[in-house]
């Protein structure tokens, strides 16, 4: 940054003003100590209204009992009510947006971030294990409980002090989501709305992080059904990272079923932090998928094993799709697809467009006949083999759509996953999976027996090595040839 006053473009709020905001916990106050050239200093100031958060219903955490609602060190510790400031203050700079200087928002820039007076549940180490995996270096000092009688040791606050070099958005979200962490209490009634939350902020850091379960304990407010639900979303929509050789985009990461590990990590050496963050693989075959059902001008379409629902939301997301129906053998699949597509708030209209009901693949269901296309995203590797005849019998012979679109991990990519054992599958539930030349057998014999012609295409990076690995997903697009019958 050659002029650091450039931080008031990227925050938009002006160096030459103060400026309030009225919040449901206080009022935040933005204000620079100090503007020039070299060095530029932003302030967030929250004045806490204890009147204001008794009153409030919505208010009430895990220490609300009725005394703590009076006796509280709220207005004086930058707890879960400090990120719910910036949240509000800095809302477009959390977009990473800034019209007037978006290549600098794009870019890592030097920051120092210093946080006085943190409840830190879990001391300094606590605060280091957390921040330094996104790029930061931590000094965490506690603060003493009285200086005056050291003998009583360190309270639970800390002094923190954040150094890197990080995309403002970035260091945005790591404090949005870490604060409250850190304090392990949320201040208000926590709700389904958190996790949606939780999963935008943690975007490209949260699913590879070494501490990810307690962030997200603790974020989530130690509620059970948060937690899992946010865990199976994070798992399905941001997946592990790729192997840092991993083709020419290093920066792709896989979804569920290209995840060798949790564990895996970048190579060392490598820095992702303040990146521009490329799509997750699983983003990238989603969006593969719809462009071929936009390819061949499908109207309906039907995905057979949508789980909890991550094709079908953007699938209900564009007006092209006028009938949409998700399959799942599992029960509690289509329970967490419903809550995702928010199906018991929809209007009539929008309940009868998106429908959910439990199938099985490997047995006849009339239900699922009738749709322009049928997608098997991540599918057929579930199946067991010698039921895979089933499955098409089901698929290409009785519902026999126009078109079909499926998908399945590319097994000889995964000599570039170091975590995975020789010969292993990427998911423990894989019961094959198939090289390039055994999934175009396969598709070449299905689209024979039954009418179709089919096309191969690669999702994801590809592999340009001397080995010549391809994409770490492979697709077939198979389209009903208009001379066969019905």
């Amino acid at each position: 940054m050659t002029d650091a006053t450039d931080l008031g473009y990227l925050l938009h709020k002006h160096p030459a003003r103060a400026q309030s905001f009225d919040l449901p916990v206080g009022t935040a106050h933005v204000f620079y100590p100090e503007a020039e050239p070299a060095r530029c200093t932003v302030a967030l100031l929250l004045e806490v209204d204890p009147v204001g958060i008794v009153r409030n219903k919505r208010f009430g955490g895990r220490d609300a009992f009725s005394l703590a609602q009076y006796v509280n060190d709220r207005p004086y510790a930058a707890s879960s009510m400090l990120a719910v400031a910036l949240g509000a203050v800095f809302r477009t700079a959390m977009t990473g947006r800034c019209d007037s200087r978006q290549a600098l928002a794009d870019s890592p820039v030097p920051l120092e971030i210093h946080v006085p007076a943190l409840p830190c549940r879990g001391g300094a180490r606590l605060a280091e294990r957390l921040f330094e995996p996104l790029g930061w270096t931590v000094v965490a000092t506690p603060e003493p409980l009285d200086p005056t009688v050291p003998e009583w040791g360190d309270s639970r606050y800390v002094d923190l002090r954040l150094t890197g070099t990080v995309r403002l958005a970035d260091a945005l979200h790591h404090l949005y989501v870490l604060l409250p962490v850190l304090d392990d209490a949320k201040h208000y009634w926590v709700t389904g709305d958190e996790v949606d939350k939780l999963l935008r902020a943690g975007e490209g850091w949260l699913a590879g992080h070494p501490e990810r379960d307690q962030i997200m304990h603790r974020y989530l407010a130690h509620q059970h059904r948060y937690v899992e639900d946010a865990t199976d979303r994070l798992v399905t929509l941001d997946g592990g990272p790729l192997p840092a050789d991993a083709g020419t985009d290093a920066g792709a990461e896989p979804g569920t079923d290209e995840t060798p590990t949790e564990g895996d990590v970048p190579a060392a050496g490598s820095d992702a932090v303040g990146q521009e963050k490329a799509p997750t693989l699983a983003r990238q075959r989603a969006e593969a998928v719809i462009a071929a059902l936009h390819e061949v001008g499908a109207r309906s379409v039907v995905d057979l094993g949508c789980g909890e629902g991550a094709l079908l939301r953007l699938l209900a997301a564009d007006r092209r799709f006028t009938r949409l129906l998700g399959t799942d053998v599992a029960a509690r699949e289509l329970e967490r697809a419903a809550t995702r597509l928010r199906l018991e708030d929809a209007s009539d209209a929008e309940r009868e467009r998106v429908q959910l009901v439990q199938s099985s693949l490997t047995y006849r269901d009339e239900r699922i006949a009738g749709f322009d296309a049928a997608v098997l995203m991540e599918v057929i590797e579930h199946v067991d083999p010698p039921r895979l005849g089933a499955l098409e019998r089901v698929v290409f012979a009785e519902a026999r759509p126009a078109t079909v679109v499926v998908t399945t991990p590319n097994v000889e990519y995964n000599a570039l996953y170091p975590a995975l054992e020789e010969h292993g599958h990427r998911h423990t539930d894989h019961r094959f999976e198939w090289t390039r030349a055994e999934l175009q057998a396969w598709a070449d014999g299905v689209a024979h027996r039954h009418g179709y012609a089919v096309t191969f295409r690669d999702v994801g990076p590809e592999d340009v090595g001397p080995r010549g690995l391809g994409s770490p997903t492979q697709m077939a697009l198979f389209v009903r040839s208009t001379e066969a019958g019905a």
